[in-house]
């Protein structure tokens, strides 16, 4: 039997340090790293651990499990001298690896959450996580529930780990596992050089033959600049500042009037500056509705409204401009609210106009940031910029399609905030050629 000696990376990926009953653990790892080496290790010792217990191994197709995570599986088996017929069998119909000790794995494609909906686990492993869907990871995590518990399980967690290359946006292993980590979500960055069996010169070749970006995210394994291909340039963190609203200084509302979902963004500015620090974003909704939610959640306000937005309506809006502009109008006035002014433009800028112009808030030439956004309240604002991208090859803006929203329902949420922040990003701040 071979004897296994564990990069140090993938002890801390294996090794749980915390006492929450359920680990979610991603191992994200640059070329070389041993990402599907060590999930799939993992799936084994787990199986052979916990006798009876079930789990499951997905990938985006099939065709990816078959091809490279299958195969180290058996190799590890093989390693570890597991007969076949005698200490495991695998179904290459049903694509399922039975234990002589009533263990399971399941090989599956996760494009269709749906497909393992009914399925109750112990433990799941994702094969190139970033190639998935938010839907299919929470749809993973709901399945981590099989109640059986061997007489031996005495320090059973449930686990749900996955390993990915890193992506050059920031999705939702960025959010669940950077943003928002809870305790129990564990990223873990291997970069190639951690492999110290692989041959010097491997290394030497990779630097010389990548651009420093390419070789800091494929071979550092490292969060990369995240611009590339996305419509907003140069946003990071500073960027991103606790704001605080004043009832005395004007509130400007900028609204895109989608009617699924209807996003509005509220903001302060300066002649220099612009501070979103709260959105309305809110599904299959009216202007009505909206209108009623912002002066929920703005009662007091004791300066002037500027309303900014969209010129002509969203062409899947079911209400017309004017429509939308004379309801807030009404309500704003209705409420008491009487200093209210309406900046428009006559007709919206071609969309390269806005992102340009916001481009140039973000960051300038110079260096210099003028458009600053509170985490805290902006989710999908923040959720447009880290994601909202062209499509590749071309300046044209890649707004997801029915069967993608379908997949994964987040995806509608893009395009629709940024256009309400760029429409007041542009008209104030527009570039003149």
């Amino acid at each position: 039997m071979v004897k296994y000696k564990l990069l140090s990376k993938q002890k801390e990926f294996m090794e749980i340090p915390h006492s929450n009953s359920l680990d979610v653990a991603i191992y994200q790892g640059g070329f070389g790293s041993g990402k599907t080496w060590c999930g799939s290790l993992l799936g084994i010792l787990l199986a052979r651990k916990y006798p009876g217990s079930r789990g499951l191994v997905g990938a985006k197709e099939y065709e990816l499990l078959r091809k490279t995570t299958l195969v180290s599986y058996l190799e590890h088996l093989d390693a570890l001298c597991y007969v076949e017929d005698k200490d495991y069998i695998y179904n290459k119909i049903d694509k399922i690896i039975r234990f002589s000790n009533g263990s399971e794995i399941l090989f599956t494609s996760l494009d269709d959450p749906e497909r393992f909906k009914s399925l109750n686990l112990h433990w799941a492993e994702i094969e190139e996580a970033s190639q998935i869907t938010d839907s299919s990871f929470k749809q993973l995590l709901g399945r981590l529930r099989n109640t059986y518990r061997g007489k031996n399980w005495v320090d059973f967690r449930y686990r749900l780990f996955g390993h990915t290359n890193p992506q050059p946006d920031k999705g939702w292993i960025w959010r669940r596992f950077v943003e928002n980590r809870k305790e129990n979500y564990r990223l873990v960055i291997s970069p190639t050089t951690n492999n110290i069996y692989l041959p010097q010169h491997f290394i030497s070749s990779l630097k010389e033959s990548f651009d420093e970006e390419y070789y800091k995210i494929n071979v550092l394994g490292e969060f990369g600049d995240y611009s590339s291909g996305l419509v907003v340039k140069g946003f990071n963190d500073l960027n991103k500042l606790k704001l605080k609203y004043n009832d005395k200084l004007p509130l400007y509302l900028t609204c895109d009037f989608n009617v699924d979902p209807m996003c509005w963004a509220l903001a302060h500015k300066d002649d220099e500056n612009v501070y979103f620090f709260d959105e309305i974003v809110i599904e299959k909704t009216t202007t009505q509705e909206c209108i009623e939610e912002f002066i929920r959640r703005y009662p007091k306000h004791k300066s002037e409204i500027i309303i900014n937005g969209d010129a002509s309506g969203d062409n899947r809006s079911t209400q017309s401009e004017y429509t939308n502009y004379a309801i807030i109008k009404n309500a704003l006035s209705e409420y008491g609210y009487t200093d209210v002014k309406f900046r428009l433009r006559d007709y919206n800028p071609p969309i390269m106009n806005r992102i340009s112009a916001f481009n140039a808030r973000v960051r300038n030439s110079k260096g210099e940031r003028h458009l600053f956004i509170d985490p805290r309240h902006c989710k999908w604002i923040l959720y447009n910029i880290y994601n909202l991208a062209f499509k590749e090859g071309t300046s044209i803006v890649d707004v997801p399609t029915h069967s993608q929203i379908k997949s994964s329902p987040d995806f509608k949420f893009l395009e629709h905030p940024f256009d309400a922040i760029s429409y007041l990003v542009e008209y104030y701040w527009r570039l003149r050629a």
